[in-house]
C-alpha cells in the first residue's frame, strides 16, 4: 500500500499540470504573506498619523512611507511589491500594467456581484512570473481622503503630494485599488500562461 502511494504521488509530480499547480500554490501563500506584511505595516502607521496630525498628516506619511515599504518589501524578499489602481493617486508608481488592469476590472466585476473587497485576490503564472493581487476595499478610514466628499484640507495637500491624484469620489466597500506582487520564476519552477 505504501509502495502504491508513493508510486501515486511519484506519477502526480511528474504531470506538468500538477507541478504548476503546485508550485503557483506555493507562490501564492509567498505572495499572500508580503501582501499582509504590506497592509499590516502601512495601516497601522496611517492610523497612528490620523491620530497624531489628522488627514493632511496622514497623506504627507502615506506619500513619504508607503514607497519606501515597497521597495523595503521588494529588496528583502526578491519579489516586486506595489499598488496599483485604476484611478491611480501616485501617476509614477501605481499605474496598473495589462495584466493588473484586466485583474483590477475582474475585481470590481466581483465586488459588483456581491464578493467582499477583502475577498478579492487572483494569482497566475504569465509567462516567466508568478503574478499576485490583492484587492484593497474602501475602509471607513479611508473616506476621508479617498470618498466623495473631501475637505479643503485634504483637497490642498492631495494637490501637494499627489498632483496627478484620480483616487478620489469611493464609496464604502469598493475595491480603491490592490497590492501587486511579482517574481520571476526560478528555473525549477514551471512556466506557464494564464489568464487574470
Amino acid at each position: 500500500m505504501r509502495l502504491l502511494s508513493f508510486l501515486s504521488l511519484l506519477v502526480l509530480g511528474c504531470n506538468p499540470a500538477f507541478a504548476t499547480q503546485t508550485a503557483a500554490g506555493q507562490l501564492e501563500q509567498e505572495a499572500r504573506i508580503l501582501a499582509e506584511q504590506f497592509v499590516g505595516q502601512l495601516k497601522p502607521r496611517l492610523q497612528q498619523a490620523m491620530q497624531e496630525g489628522g488627514p493632511g498628516y496622514a497623506i504627507e506619511v502615506c506619500a513619504s512611507f508607503a514607497p519606501k515599504l515597497a521597495d523595503s518589501l521588494s529588496a528583502e524578499s526578491g519579489w516586486l511589491v506595489k499598488r496599483v489602481s485604476l484611478k491611480s493617486r501616485n501617476a509614477s508608481r501605481a499605474v496598473p500594467d495589462a495584466w493588473e488592469r484586466a485583474t483590477l476590472e475582474l475585481f470590481d466585476q466581483q465586488q459588483d456581484a456581491g464578493r467582499e473587497a477583502s475577498q478579492i485576490h487572483a494569482g497566475a503564472i504569465v509567462g516567466s512570473r508568478y503574478r499576485y493581487m490583492q484587492a484593497q476595499g474602501v475602509e471607513p478610514v479611508c473616506l476621508v481622503c479617498h470618498g466623495a466628499t473631501l475637505t479643503d484640507e485634504v483637497r490642498l495637500t492631495l494637490q501637494q503630494y499627489y498632483p496627478d491624484d484620480w483616487a478620489t469620489g469611493y464609496a464604502l466597500g469598493q475595491v480603491r485599488g490592490a497590492i501587486s506582487l511579482s517574481r520571476s520564476l526560478k528555473p525549477s519552477e514551471p512556466a506557464a500562461v494564464q489568464a487574470p
